[in-house]
């Protein structure tokens, strides 16, 4: 593998997704007393949108407005942004938390792993994204160790129309994942503020007509923390990053590593001892990624041209238009965003499925 330092950046920004969604179960375990799922649910969602908007004025006042390197969210971008809501932040959780009154909670545990898997499959056949042998095995892989790492042949495992609600719940996540790569190009903390203040508000309601109550006062904060973290906070952030470079079928399968960062985080927080299946599933995954982290895709491909904004460098094949003097200036990083235009182009280099490179393949 010849790997550049920009080629290791959005794998991280993918693991640190994992990583924080990895931790939410957890970590919500060690603090949070009994509360009603979709409140739950809600206050995570707010505190993302929360922590988002706080990050969003903090970043304004430092920069004394400095031109901003991320594109900001246009009104073009507001019927993917409900999307990404509506499916991801409200059908989803409720769903999921109504399915799991009526399903054995063996079932939930496994199912829930066809998240990537949906994920995949409708990048692929969709959405029209560029899947190879290579990802279709290293997603095979992964699976298999979720499975591995989340059977438990003592639980009872039936399946019933809950056990259709929780495929149903990974198929709004995945719509949700695959959607969400339209506004990747955009600034991802403005979207997820978008998202969790308008998921939390709406799944908060549906929460109190169901007739759950609002946890205690000193205990809210708490909530809003985690959700800031992990759920639908930073965890998204990282994810939005990732799928910008790597595209939605790549960034779905690092996500799926987040069950072995719980297994992780509840060892340490609870003292509880590995399951004897672990290191065969990690053993699993370690396979898994590595086929995903050494996938090597070239071939000649064609640009239409093409008219965006979005953050860009001009050390790469594509950004090697002229400015304008109204153009901002690039930040640190060599980086700023502006609209600008791609001139057609037919080349042959090694890609990703990122914001430039979702061409059409030969089967």
């Amino acid at each position: 593998m010849n790997f550049q330092k920009k080629d290791y950046i959005p794998l991280l920004y993918a693991i640190l997704s994992a990583l924080f969604f990895g931790s939410c179960a957890p970590v919500t375990k060690y603090f949070v007393s009994d509360i009603g799922p979709l409140m739950l649910a809600a206050l995570f969602y707010l505190g993302s949108g929360l922590g988002m908007c706080c990050i969003i004025t903090g970043r304004r006042i430092i920069r004394r407005g400095a031109s901003p390197a991320d594109s900001p969210v246009s009104r073009s971008d507001i019927p993917y942004l409900a999307g990404m809501s509506f499916f991801g932040g409200i059908l989803a959780p409720v769903t999921l938390m109504y399915s799991m009154e009526i399903t054995p909670a063996a079932t939930g545990s496994l199912l829930l792993n066809f998240e990537s898997v949906a994920t995949g499959l409708m990048a692929a056949f969709l959405f029209r994204e560029a899947v190879g042998k290579r990802i279709w095995a290293a997603m095979a892989f992964i699976t298999l160790s979720c499975l591995i790492l989340s059977y438990d042949p003592k639980g009872i495992f039936g399946f019933s129309i809950g056990a259709f609600g929780v495929l149903l719940a990974c198929f709004f996540w995945a719509f949700d994942n695959n959607i969400s790569r339209r506004v990747s190009g955009k600034d991802p903390f403005m979207c997820i503020m978008i998202k969790g203040l308008s998921a939390g508000v709406c799944t908060g309601v549906i929460g109190l007509l169901a007739g759950e109550i609002a946890p205690p006062l000193l205990e809210i904060p708490l909530f809003l923390l985690i959700g800031f973290f992990s759920y639908g906070g930073l965890a998204s952030v990282f994810f939005l990053l990732a799928l910008r470079s790597i595209g939605t079928a790549r960034t779905g399968l690092f996500l799926a590593l987040s069950p072995f960062f719980g297994v992780l985080f509840s060892s340490f927080l609870f003292r509880e001892p590995f399951h004897e299946v672990f290191f065969l599933a990690f053993l699993v995954m370690v396979i898994g990624v590595y086929l995903l982290v050494s996938e090597s895709h070239s071939h000649q491909h064609y640009h239409p041209p093409l008219v965006h904004n979005h953050r860009h460098s001009h050390t790469d094949l594509h950004h090697d238009h002229v400015h304008d003097p109204y153009a901002p200036p690039v930040s640190s990083s060599d980086e700023h965003s502006h609209l600008h235009a791609h001139k057609e182009i037919t080349h042959d280099h090694p890609h990703k499925p990122d914001l430039h490179h979702h061409h059409d393949h030969k089967t």
